[in-house]
This record gives structure tokens, sequence and C-alpha cells, in this order.
């Protein structure tokens, strides 16, 4: 436990840093530019290539490639290692290179494609077009440095992948400051911003491989043994994952079509979502995946099972009070973050009630991490896929009946609608998983786990009505200051996360029972 424990607050202490550069961003792009459809057009540029960045690096290709090159660095000599390393690098590069080439090509008909409501009326089209051929390079060049840091994190090297993300951050940070006010459209500094942010991410691991002996020269070798076996892993994996891909773009595609700053409204809730995931969820399957993979490859089975164990109770532990929190939250957070300059009333209360929506799925954002690493690590990429689809399918069906509902009754807005679609999807996701590691019969939960749950959900109810008691006496968010607004914000966090652990310890949680056995 000690190494498991050390390896995540490495992990999550880097990716704190990163989560809290990338606030730093989104405040700096709200105030600057709001909500509406220039900022529409950035975040579909944005999004487009960054899908395909979690498809080609932490996506498909990780969950393919930690297993396999942990296997090697388990059974095989180092020399052998550094081979498959060369291997996959030129083998992904020469594939990267291709699809960089073509998104840039045909970025046109990507927009006409994916961004259709964009292209419609008068829409930022020429913008949105100049914006997607300077995202769709950060392809390459982040999936690049997402094999670079597989490739650390297989070796037992956190710190450096999980800082990486702080330079996207600063680089936009710099380009929105910076360059924005000295281009005819300020919004395509932000695109400049990301491409520039790729070199930069990828130069910036080079010299750690380099130091750590795992920087041998690319070659080609999709006929070598252990890329082949990353293909069939990725295969099906790919497969899933596209599935994933489209449901993100339709949800995208039905946003663009909707008021004018829905996607943007989306994507500033989606970035709260993303920060406890990023910290700790992410923090805690980029640890376990390796450790997993090592032990299925040593047949230790007892330890596999104690590993998944130790990772879902912490997911509890600190997941779902993180839930009721954004929940409870959700526009003070948004109002103390990003409200002024540009960002409005309107845009606090939009973005308010997507987060909402988003927060009860943010305990299955981060039991999918996990839960996943515990079918990839034994090289089951099948399974994961299947109950993907499954997911997935729900939600994009759940994407059209909410926002058609919404359209008609007037209940909420819209968009509201898609991040309702996506919670669904995700807990259902998780459950499936879950059940299906028992079913496989590599995981049992321990007796004790259905106490622990029963009393974080009541720990996590005191903390829910404390938070309710004390919004109630803040007043109105929006008429305050942006100290008082601060100021308040850090009493209620605090408070709230002191009273959530008071009570679990009261009720009967203690350290023990987040142990490793």
């Amino acid at each position: 436990m000690p190494r498991l424990l050390h390896s995540t607050s490495v992990v999550g202490s880097m990716t704190l840093l990163s989560r809290i550069s990338g606030l730093a961003r989104d405040i700096v792009i709200a105030r600057l530019f709001g909500a509406g459809p220039l900022m529409d057009a950035f975040v579909f540029a944005f999004k487009l290539p960054n899908l395909l960045r979690r498809f080609f690096a932490e996506g498909a290709f990780a969950q393919a490639f930690v297993p396999v090159i942990s296997g090697y660095r388990a059974t095989r000599s180092p020399a052998e290692a550094r081979e498959l390393i060369a291997r996959v690098a030129g083998s992904l590069a020469a594939v990267l290179f291709v699809v960089t080439l073509i998104g840039v090509v045909a970025a046109p008909v990507l927009l006409l494609v994916f961004g259709t409501g964009l292209v419609a009326g008068d829409g930022p089209t020429e913008v949105a077009t100049a914006m997607l051929r300077f995202t769709f390079p950060y392809v390459l060049f982040i999936s690049l440095t997402g094999m670079a840091g597989s490739v650390l994190n297989a070796y037992g090297r956190f710190a450096v992948p999980a800082f990486t993300p702080v330079l996207l951050n600063l680089s936009i940070i710099g380009a929105a400051v910076w360059l924005s006010p000295r281009l005819t459209e300020p919004t395509l500094a932000l695109a400049i911003g990301v491409f520039i942010a790729g070199i930069v991410q990828l130069l910036f691991q080079l010299p750690f491989l380099l130091k750590a002996g795992l920087l041998p020269r690319p070659r080609l070798g999709f006929a070598h043994e252990g890329v082949r076996r990353i293909l069939r892993l990725m295969v099906p994996i790919m497969f899933g994952s596209s599935i994933a891909q489209i449901n993100i773009l339709f949800d995208t595609w039905i946003a663009l079509f909707l008021t004018g700053g829905s996607a943007t409204w989306l994507y500033y809730a989606d970035r709260l979502v993303e920060f406890p995931l990023g910290v700790f969820g992410i923090a805690i399957a980029t640890v376990i995946l390796p450790m997993l993979s090592s032990q299925h490859a040593k047949a230790s089975s007892e330890s596999f099972a104690a590993t998944v164990d130790w990772a879902l109770r912490c997911v509890l532990l600190i997941g779902l009070p993180a839930a009721v929190g954004l929940f409870a939250l959700a526009e003070p957070l948004l109002a103390t973050l990003f409200y002024g300059g540009e960002f409005d009333a309107t845009d606090v209360a939009m973005a308010g009630g997507a987060l909402k929506a988003f927060a009860p799925g943010l305990l299955g954002f981060i039991l999918v991490k996990v839960l996943v690493a515990g079918f990839y690590s034994r090289q089951d990429s099948r399974t994961p896929v299947l109950v993907g689809i499954r997911a997935l399918l729900l939600g994009m069906v759940l994407n059209v009946i909410f926002v058609v509902v919404l359209l008609l009754t007037d209940w909420a807005a819209p968009h509201i609608g898609l991040a309702a679609a996506t919670t669904i999807s995700s807990l259902t996701n998780a459950i499936l998983l879950y059940r299906g590691l028992i079913a496989a019969g590599v995981y049992r939960p321990r007796q004790d786990l259905r106490q622990i749950v029963i009393r974080v959900v009541l720990a996590c109810a005191v903390m829910g009505v404390f938070l309710l008691w004390i919004l109630d006496r803040a007043g109105d968010w929006l008429v305050m200051t942006l100290g008082q607004r601060a100021l308040w914000l850090t009493v209620t966090v605090c408070g709230g996360a002191t009273i959530y652990f008071a009570t679990a310890w009261v009720v009967g949680l203690r350290v023990r029972q987040f142990r490793v056995r």
C-alpha cells in the first residue's frame, strides 16, 4: 500500500497543479471571450482533435500499450523492452502523420460534417476552419507525448507525465493574453496556443526519456511481435472508443444547433467535473494500470483483487462527496471562477444547470477509469468495449429524447439534457463494468464494503445539509465582490470537507478500511 499511496499522491499532486493551471486558463478565456458563436467554434475546433488525442494517446493506445510494455518489463530483457518502444514509436508516428495531414487538408469537410450547426446561417465558418487547421496537428504531438508518458508510467515515473498538461494551459493563457489583441480575430489565438502547446509538451518529455535510457531511435515495426499484440488489443478498444467519440461528437453536433453559447456552457461545466476526475480518478487509474498488469503477468491473483478493492474504496471515499459538492455548489463555483468580463449572469445560470446535471455522473466517470484498468491489465479489451457500446448507445438515445422533451416543454435549457444523458450513460457503464469484474472471477468485494458505502452515504448526506444551510445564508453570489465570493466559497468548501470527514469518523469509517490486504 505505501507504494500505491506514494505513486497516487505524486500523480494526484502533479495533476492538481495541472487542473489549477487549467482553471486559470478557463478563467482567462471566460473573462476575455465569454460564451457565443466564436467560442463555440473554438470549443469545436479544440474538441475534435482532443477526442482523437484520447483515441490515440491515453485512450485505446495507452490501454493496450501499458499492459504489454509492463509485461515486457516484468518478463523480458531491457533490450527487448527498448526495441518494443522503438518499433511502437516509429509505427505510431507514421500513422499519426497521415491522420494529421488528412485533418488539416479536409478541415472544411470536417466542419461541414461534425460542426453543421456552425455552418448553418451566419456562423463563423472561416474562423472555425482556420482554428481547426491550427488545432489538428495537436493530435500528432500530443499522441506522441502520450506514448512517452505511458513509457514513463510503466517504469514507475509518474510525475513528469502528470505535470506535462500544465504546459498546455500556460501556452493557451499566453496566447489569449499576449497574442489575441494582435490578431484581427482574437479568438484564433486560442487555436494557435493549442498548436504551440503540442510541440512544447512533446519536447518537454524527451529529456526525461533519454535520462532513463528509454529513448531509442524510432523505427517502423508493424511486423514486430509486441507491436502486433498491441494492435490486436487496440482494435476492439478502438472500436469501442470510436463509439464513445461518436457519442461526444453527437453531443457537440446537437449543442451547435441550440442557442448560441450552448457548447461553451457545456464546456465550462465539464471542465469543473474534470477537476476532481483528473486529480483523483485519473491519478488512481494511472497508477494501478501498470501495477495490475504486472500482477497479472506474475499470476498474483490475490494481489490483483486487493489492488482493485483498494481503488474502489478510495473512489467511494472521495468521489461521492465530490459529486455532492459539485451539485450543491454549481452556481457559486461558476460565479467565483468565471463571472465577470464577457461571462455574464446568463452564462453562470446556463453553465450551472449543466454542471448540476453532470455532477451525479462524476462517480461514474471515476469508477469507469478505475474499473477498465481491471480488464485492460489482463489484456481483455473485448468486455469493456461491449459494455461501453451499450452504455454509450443508451446515452445517444437519451440525448435526443431529453433535448426534444426540453425543447417542447421549456422546463429547462435543452443543453442540460445533453449533460443528463451523459451522466446516466457513465453510471450505467460503471455498474456494468463492476458486474463484469465479479462475473470474471478476478474480484470479490470484501465483506465490509456495503458498510463502507452506507457510512459514506450518511456522511455525504450530513455534508449536503450543511452546504444547503450555509448557501442559504450567503445570499446572492452575483452581487458579491470577487473577494467576497472567494471567501464564502473557501469557507463553504472547507466547512463541508470538515463536516464530511468528521461525520465519516463518527459513523465508523477508519483508515484501516482503506488499506490493501
